[in-house]
């Protein structure tokens, strides 16, 4: 057994214990044909449908107007407003940090997985995490 068919036995078994479908499905299913394009196009189209998702209840009018209005009137929202800008500022940076390296990647989805898999986690950290990494890194010598 190869080292790349190890790693995803690994992840495999991590995704069956912490629950994480979509690291079994891609398994299960053999999506091995699609991860190609995937590899080109599945993170951009990933952020697409995670915003979709997000922006659901303002599309579908569950939000109204006034309360988009009464965004900026307390100090709670205007602080998720300024965290939601600087977490999009370093999901930018880690996309580019995940783009140029595959390696990298891997880490941050084998942690994304162990965050899942024993602390309860959400399966959206990989970007961020990456992000984060990303702003690090500019700091740290080369």
């Amino acid at each position: 057994m190869d080292v790349i068919n190890l790693t995803l036995l690994l992840l495999l078994a991590l995704g069956i214990v912490g629950n994480n479908a979509t690291v079994s499905i891609m398994r299960l299913f053999s999506l091995e044909r699609y991860f190609p394009l995937l590899e080109q196009h599945g993170l951009q189209v990933g952020i697409i449908i995670l915003t979709i998702g997000i922006l659901a209840p303002l599309a579908s009018g569950k939000v109204n107007p006034a309360s988009v209005l009464a965004l900026f009137t307390h100090w709670h929202t205007i602080l998720a407003i300024i965290m939601g800008v600087f977490v999009a500022y370093l999901a930018g940076k880690g996309t580019d940090l995940m783009s140029g390296n595959p390696l990298i990647v891997t880490g941050l989805l084998l942690g994304t997985i162990i965050g899942v898999t024993f602390f309860r986690g959400v399966a959206v950290g990989p970007l961020i995490a990456a992000g984060m990494l990303a702003f690090l890194l500019q700091f740290l010598p080369k």
